[in-house]
This record gives C-alpha cells, structure tokens and sequence, in this order.
C-alpha cells in the first residue's frame, strides 16, 4: 500500500473521508507498536484510541515536507511513554530479549489467543524504567537504527546507546536453574484465535526461534493447534484456559497413553456442571434450560459432556442446534425458547455472537422470561458485559481466577486481592480473570524447569511435567492427580455481573457459590437475571 501524502493536507482540511482513511492505513501500526508495552488488548486499543486523537488534534503540526508515518511514530512512542512513566507497572509490559552473556539463554515463550476474543498477553519477568524499556523494543523487536530511535525518542544517539546497554544489563539476572545462570527470551506472539495461523507461529517459534518451551493461552483455535505443533517437534509446552476435554479429546489424545511433550491444566466440563448446578438451585425456575452451543471445539465438547450431566439432574435440555460462528440472524433460536418457556439460559460463544443474539432477545421479547443468564468463554472482561449497557447486569457466569482466591503468585509473592490491586492502581482498569491464569501459567513453567535441572533439556522437562506439583493464583495443581495424562483440572467457579454499589467501576463480579473449592468464600447469592 502506497501511502498519499495528500491524505494528510485533505485532513488538515478537516476532510472526514481522509481522517477515516489515515485510520485505515495507519491502525495495524500504532496497534503493534501500543502491544510492544502494554498487556491486555483493552489497554491497547485504549492507548491507539488516545493516539489518534492527538494525531487529528495536532494534525496542523505536520508539515508538507514532513514524514508523516514517522511523525506518527513518534506520537505513537510518546503516548506509550507516558503511560508507562505514569504507571511503572511492573507485571503487564512486554519485556524482551534479554542479553545472552556467560551463559546460554534459556526461552520462555508465550502465545496466546485473545482471551475472549481478545488477546495480547505478556508477563514481565522483570520490571524496567520506560527510559530503557523504549529503547530496548525499538531496537530488538523493531529494528529501528540508533539514529532512528534517536529522533523517535527525541534523544541523542549516544543516549540510545547508554539507555540500550543499560537494559541489557538490567535483563541479565534471569533464571538460576541447578546452580547455573540462564538469560531468559520471552518471544510472544499472537494468533488472532486463527488455528491456522496458531500452528504456522508455533512451527517458527521451534524451528526458527529454537525455544526451549511454549506456554499457550486460550481457546482451542489456539492452544490445539500450538499443542500439536509442540508434540510433533518434541518441544514441551503448556498451556491453560480451555476446557481440557476440548483439549485433550479435541487433539485425539489417548487416555491410556497421553501426549509426550505437551501439558494442560484447566477447567472441565464437570466443574461447569458443578457451579451451574450450585448457582441454578438459588433461584427458582422450571428447570428448562435453553442451550446455545456453537459448532466448534468448545460448543461440541459441551454439548457432547454436559448436557447429559444436567439432564441426569432434572433439567429439560431445549437445544436448536449448533450455529455456526459469527451468526447475525438468531430469530429461529429466540423463538424456539420463547416458544418452550425456558427460564435459563446458557451459551459458550465468542463474545461478539453473544452480544447479537442478547440484543435481539431482548428486542424480541426472550429477556423478560429468562430467570438464570448464564454465560461462559464471554463476558471474561468487564468491558464486554458494560458494552451491553443494563442488558448485562446479572448476567450468571464462572471464573477461573478471582480476587478473593485464597492463593498468591509465587514468581513475585502477590496475594490474589494484591495482584488484582495492584494492576488497578498501575493501569485505573478493572482486575479480570486472565491476571491468574497467566501467572499460573509462568508458576508452573518455573517448576517445571527447575524441577528438570536443565531448562534446556526437553525431555527432562517434559518428564518433570508429568509429576509435577506446583501452588499457583489458581490453588495447588499436581500432575500425579489429573483425569487423564498429561492434564489437571482446575476449579470453576460461580459468580454474577451486578450494578456496582460503589467505586469506579459499573460493575462488580461476586462469588455466588464453591462447589469446586470451599476455600474461595462466597460474597452473594445469585440473584434472578430480570430483577
């Protein structure tokens, strides 16, 4: 694509079709270089949303003879400066590409899907001044010249250097495995919940890259293909945030046999069972349960587990049929419901079907009788349950990590609340479920690869994985125990979206039952969707 300066001056001009089309062009750039800093995809297209509107509030300032792209850069980098100047986060930049000095770099790679369709997840190992951050990812994952940095940052080169010496340094430490100090690589990579593009990114990450270990995140679109990809090569990998049916089942795993390089822990269908059947009695209701289960890996293992299990305990199962992904039309399934006055709902789509087919129920009448919403793979983040305005509130859910979880992150020593607090006070956002799940993911991979003695040999790791004990922000995870090789499963548990009473936010996330783990404490009782 061949940029127009002209579109530049037509925005001067105030020109919306030109400004709409710098957006266009320019988005994919700005979104890369906001990811490089920041972790979660809200932050991300909070900070892009915030740079184009200094761009078209400064837009006078460009010169014709200017680089537009590049000044745009510069605005791009110094809007993440001064987030990150502001914050210090120390748990939610990208740091990578530590130094490979004395010792041999040892790779912990992460690729995750977008955690309800959303993505970008990156864990620091270790916290670092924006001053040297900057310049650091400009360098390695840009590849922008000294020069070019220089001018982007506003700084002299030799300032550059200083700065790049002085982060290459301060990554050094890494891990100290029996006795011997790795440098420590986080490449991290995101598949836009493409499977395909999933297993292309994992087949570089172990043939270009030569990692000694992937962690993966999300959905099976993600983790199964990143999983088999890992197998095949005879690299470990873990992975988490899937139900392990769809991942164990879904890749033809062998419950006799199990996988030799490739490691899950997370939910099942079974602790789905558990909280809905812990939540659905706090209400009551006819027991009629409409279902809207997709045809994907997820839906499919649902509709094949989980439905017996709720029938076996009473409830009626009013099942239309899977739909496909990303359907606009739901007026079949509404009027099915309607029709068969189910007063609880339960669906496991992306978040974007989800938000169609509740808008439409509530235009067509379905909201008023439903008595139990109970939601899973959406409404993971607040901003998905507040884009639906009041429709959201009460809406039953499950989390996977909360707050009051009983447990702390060992890698930095954070109780669950203060993990929660902490990323609140660091970025003004709300807490969400995937802070758990991805340090867990980090516990476990440190254990592994401490427990192995060698972090470089695979197959030490891999036979450290497979007896594996480890505390986590999820609670205590032992390989030894799993109900099928090569997997543990975690608790799910019961929760609800309500109007908050006070604070910041619009909405509050409270236990409303522990059927998987009575050491999480229960804040409310569920409350009926149409109250």
């Amino acid at each position: 694509m061949t940029f127009e300066p002209e579109l530049v001056v037509r925005a001067q001009a105030g020109e919306g079709a030109a400004q709409e089309e710098l957006v266009r062009q320019f988005s994919p750039m700005v979104f890369r270089l906001v990811s490089r800093f920041f972790r979660h995809r809200e932050d991300v297209e909070d900070l892009a949303q915030d740079v184009f509107f200094k761009v078209f509030t400064r837009i006078d300032q460009v010169r014709p003879d200017e680089n537009f792209p590049g000044w745009l850069r510069r605005v791009t980098i110094n809007t993440c400066y001064d987030e990150l100047r502001r914050t210090r986060r120390r748990n939610a930049a990208f740091e990578i590409y530590g130094p490979q000095q004395e010792s041999e770099p040892v790779a912990a790679v992460e690729v995750p899907a977008e955690p309800g369709d959303f993505g970008v997840a990156r864990v620091a190992l270790e916290a670092l001044d924006p001053k040297l951050k900057i310049p650091l990812i400009l360098k390695e994952v840009e590849e922008l010249s000294v020069a070019e940095i220089a001018q982007t940052m506003g700084i002299t080169q030799t300032n550059v250097k200083v700065r790049l010496f002085r982060a290459r340094k301060k990554l050094a430490a890494g891990l100290t495995i029996g006795g011997k100090k790795y440098a420590v690589e986080i490449i991290d990579k995101d598949t836009t919940s493409d499977p395909v593009r999933a297993g292309q990114i994992a087949r570089e990450l172990i043939n270009k890259n030569k990692v000694d270990l992937i962690l993966s995140t999300s959905t099976p679109e993600t983790n199964n293909p990143v999983a088999d990809a890992a197998e095949g090569a005879g690299v470990p990998c873990i992975s988490t945030v899937q139900p392990w049916e769809a991942w164990f089942f879904g890749r033809k795993g062998d419950p006799k046999k199990g996988f030799k390089t490739t490691f899950h822990f997370s939910f099942g269908v079974q602790d789905f069972a558990n909280a809905y059947l812990a939540q659905w009695k706090q209400v009551p209701n006819n027991k009629k349960v409409g279902v809207m289960w997709p045809n994907d890996a997820d839906g499919n293992a649902i509709r094949a587990a989980l439905g017996p299990i709720l029938t076996k305990n009473g409830y009626t199962i009013v099942d239309p049929g899977a739909y496909q992904d990303a359907s606009t039309d739901f007026s079949s399934q509404i009027a099915k419901f309607k029709s068969e006055g189910v007063e609880i709902f339960n669906t496991f789509p992306i978040p974007p079907d989800f938000a169609t087919f509740w808008r439409q129920a509530a235009q067509q009448g379905l909201t008023r009788q439903i008595k139990i919403a109970q939601i899973a793979k959406t409404g993971l983040f607040p901003s998905q349950v507040e884009a639906l305005g009041s429709l959201g509130y009460n809406l039953a859910s499950a989390a996977y990590w909360h707050p009051v979880f009983p447990y702390k992150w060992h890698l930095t020593g954070q109780g669950s609340k203060q993990l929660a607090a902490d990323y609140t006070k660091a970025t003004g956002r709300q807490w969400n479920q995937n802070l758990g799940s991805d340090a867990a993911l980090f516990d476990v991979a440190i254990a592994a690869m401490n427990k192995a003695g060698n972090p470089k040999n695979k197959v030490a790791v891999s036979n450290a994985m497979r007896k594996l004990k480890v505390d986590t922000p999820l609670g205590h995870l032992d390989w030894g125990k799993g109900p099928v090789p090569n997997v543990i499963n975690t608790p799910i548990i019961g929760d609800q979206w309500v109007k908050a009473t006070s604070g910041k936010f619009k909405l509050d996330l409270l236990i409303t039952e522990h059927a998987d783990d009575k050491h999480v404490p229960i804040q409310a009782k569920l409350k009926p969707y149409s109250s």
